[in-house]
């Protein structure tokens, strides 16, 4: 399946954590699924799937948010990989980014995991980091809160009010990188806003 991609949100599971700022990598994969009137369903790779297309007679695309915590992401987005037979270079991992504004998009093939451990474990178990990555920016915490509690916080008030076009522009951005490559998705995703 040559024209086959693996488009992964990393997050992690259960109700406490669906709406925190570690999750808006599975929050784009959701509103992948919505464009297209998908529901993601069990797999046996301990991810939810929904096999669908880019556009009609375009690309296939197998949306997934696996079903384990973040920092053991590798193994169900590996087993999916192998079950679809597709290579590193076309498995599309969308996570949170510390170090990016929010309201700001980044999109890289490999490169290091800048301290993210589910990139980290993705990359050990796919044996290669040369994957392509949208890095959904959610900025640093304010003041001295641990990083570590900020991820697992709910986006704040002034932040919702704008997560839903930051969800569509990562989601305009995944369409583009599958469909036109790398480099015009850079080109057109890592302006600032207007």
């Amino acid at each position: 399946m040559a024209d086959t991609w693996l488009v992964v949100g990393l997050g992690n599971p259960g109700p406490r954590y669906e709406m925190t700022r570690h999750n808006v990598g599975q929050m784009v994969v959701d509103e992948l699924a919505a464009r297209r009137s998908e529901t993601l369903r069990a797999h046996k790779a301990n991810a939810r799937v929904a096999e669908t297309w880019l556009r009609p007679g375009a690309a296939k695309i197998v949306l997934a948010k696996p079903n384990s915590f973040m920092n053991v992401s590798g193994g169900p987005v590996s087993a999916l990989a192998s079950f679809y037979g597709v290579p590193a270079e076309r498995v599309v991992v969308i996570h949170d980014e510390l170090d990016i504004p929010f309201d700001s998009l980044k999109l890289k093939v490999g490169g290091g995991h800048g301290g993210h451990n589910g990139v980290r474990d993705v990359a050990k178990a796919l044996g290669t980091a040369d994957f392509p990555r949208v890095r959904v920016g959610i900025g640093r915490p304010p003041g001295r809160q641990d990083p570590a509690d900020w991820v697992l916080d709910a986006f704040g008030g002034s932040e919702r009010k704008d997560l839903l076009l930051v969800l569509s522009d990562a989601a305009d951005a995944v369409e583009q990188l599958i469909a036109e490559g790398l480099v015009a998705a850079q080109q057109k995703h890592h302006a600032p806003r207007p």
